[in-house]
């Protein structure tokens, strides 16, 4: 039970400092969210008044009484419905720029914090959070905040106007309207905050189930595996669908209990006036109230389902605040400086471990990179080589120890001056869905046709490219799925050189390369990297690279070989 109660306190925490987050990021949105309430409110009000005087209209009609004509009813009605499409449209609007600005921070987030480790997650999960649970999050002000401004606004307007007839009368109906308003939907969101995180974690795993079994077609027919993966596919659905479901179900009848206090509060406002229990109401008095009680409780009845949907949008937030928040950050940074130029780079007595449940991945760990020397790392796979890069790279940071770029501490440095000094490629580097020319101006937008053709030169492809019927308007399809393997990593490195980074960080590039290809790649790379720093991060060596020093990493320890 205690465990439990921690977890609730937990949880809480975390929903509280996501939601403080978010509504961080939209501090620029805050006043046109802020005039979608008001806009919210005023129809509000206006449709209170138009079906309570509407009532008192008919009633007095029925009992023969004459009165002024309908055209205040009618301006009433008109202006309701304008302000009601207009509100509507305003919200909309505010909340989809809203959104924007929150799929920009997560982009930004995600890009800074995962240059290197793209691979940390699931693209399945990351497609969730991007799609899915800011999509949720549209729920936070459309379905959250603005019904309950108005469901606070009609209480006080439902129990001061009954008030002034019966005391007594409004006090029951106070009674019903905040069971029925507040404390169902909060019981709503409180039963299905579990199951709201379930759903949003059930969902996320469908997606990754799909997307690998697109992205693992080939391998998947080619093993026979269609009916194996398409059943689990099938099962993750059916328990989403079932989560689903059982939640409805909870909500539902959550709802019946709030419609059933509706019920009563109408039933209170009928005894009155037949003067069952209450008194000093007449006919129209009556009338009006009972209109009144009527159009405030159907306000009510979308708020048990918001509530429902309460805990769901809770979860999406801590999803997209905490996407990519990796415990690997040092407690102070004084980034001021740019980094400059050129310089010796040189790892410092490094400790590092991804978290505080791993091992360390080295402790106490030291390496001189000489500027214009060549340098390898190579080493067994998960000894820690692309972590270095990493670290240099500044996406994650050291435990202890430092790392300086000429004598001038990374940590001082801001990460774009450092970012600018070297030149990334990987054996993950993607190719985009789209041309030749706009994948190469990913290195430097300003490049000229000049220059594209000079780095395609370099990198020992612009004959290629020049074979190809549009040249450097050539479209490379998804992950350059156009050009050959030895092709596509060639354009990827035309597009680093392009970077002109006096620093080049190859980790391992020709990886998926056959064994002529990646000769041609090394004896390529071999001529063009004089007057740079180079730091190539291999399984093992073929011969032909032209390297100055070589560093075996094994069990967190650097031996020069």
């Amino acid at each position: 039970m205690m465990d439990m109660r921690m977890n609730v306190r937990q949880n809480n925490s975390d929903a509280r400092s996501a939601f403080k987050k978010i509504l961080d990021v939209w501090h620029t949105r805050l006043p046109s969210l802020i005039l979608g309430v008001v806009f919210s409110l005023i129809a509000l009000i206006l449709g209170l008044a138009l079906m309570s005087l509407a009532g008192s209209k008919v009633a007095l009609t029925a009992i023969g009484v004459a009165i002024t004509s309908s055209l205040f009813l009618k301006i009433i009605g008109s202006f309701r419905l304008i302000i009601r499409y207009v509100e509507r449209l305003y919200t909309h609007n505010a909340m989809f720029h809203a959104l924007t600005d929150l799929r920009i921070w997560f982009f930004h987030k995600l890009a800074k914090e995962s240059a290197v480790g793209l691979g940390f997650r699931h693209s399945g999960d990351i497609l969730s959070r991007l799609v899915s649970d800011i999509e949720t999050l549209d729920g936070l002000y459309l379905r959250l905040i603005l019904p309950f401004t108005g469901s606070i606004l009609t209480f006080f307007i439902l129990v001061s106007i009954i008030s002034y007839f019966n005391i007594v009368l409004s006090f029951l109906i106070a009674i019903c309207y905040i069971i029925a308003a507040f404390i169902c939907p909060c019981c709503a969101g409180y039963l299905t905050r579990k199951r709201g995180k379930k759903l949003i974690q059930g969902m996320a795993l469908l997606r990754i189930t799909i997307l690998d079994f697109i992205h693992g077609l080939r391998e998947i027919r080619a093993f026979g595996a269609e009916q194996r993966i398409a059943s689990l596919i099938n099962k993750n659905e059916v328990n989403l669908f079932n989560d689903q479901a059982y939640q409805v179900k909870e909500v539902a009848l959550i709802g019946v209990i709030s419609f059933f206090f509706g019920q009563i509060a109408i039933i209170f406002v009928l005894m009155a006036g037949l003067n069952i229990g209450f008194h000093g109401l007449n006919a129209l008095h009556t009338v009006f109230c009972l209109f009144l009680t009527l159009t405030a409780f159907e306000l009510v009845v979308p708020l048990t389902r918001a509530g429902g949907l309460a805990g769901q949008i809770a979860n999406a937030a801590i999803r997209v605040i905490n996407v990519n928040n990796e415990k690997t950050l040092i407690l102070k940074r004084d980034e001021q400086e740019k980094a400059p130029k050129y310089g010796d780079i040189q790892f410092k007595d490094i400790s590092f471990r991804w978290n505080d449940s791993q091992p360390w991945l080295y402790q106490n760990l030291n390496l001189i990179i000489q500027q214009n020397k060549k340098i390898a790392i190579i080493g067994p796979s998960g000894t820690g080589k692309s972590t270095l890069a990493a670290l240099l790279l500044k996406v994650v940071y050291p435990q202890k120890g430092m790392i300086t770029l000429a004598d001038k501490n990374l940590n001082q440095l801001t990460d774009d001056s450092v970012r600018k000094r070297i030149a990334w490629l990987s054996q993950n580097t993607h190719l985009f869905d789209d041309t030749i020319r706009q994948n190469l101006l990913l290195g430097d937008p300003k490049a000229t046709d000049d220059e594209l053709w000079q780095a395609l030169s370099e990198a020992s492809v612009a004959n290629v490219v020049r074979e190809m019927p549009d040249g450097l308007d050539t479209w490379l399809g998804e992950g350059g799925v156009k050009v050959s393997g030895g092709q596509g990593r060639r354009i990827a490195l035309a597009r680093t050189l392009l970077f002109k980074a006096p620093i080049l960080l190859l980790d391992e590039p020709t990886t998926g390369l056959d064994a002529d290809t990646e000769a041609d790649f090394f004896q390529t790379l071999n001529k063009i990297t004089i007057h740079r720093t180079v730091i190539l991060i291999v399984h093992c060596l073929t011969g032909i690279e032209q390297i100055d020093e070589i560093w075996h990493l094994s069990k967190g320890k650097l031996i020069k070989q």
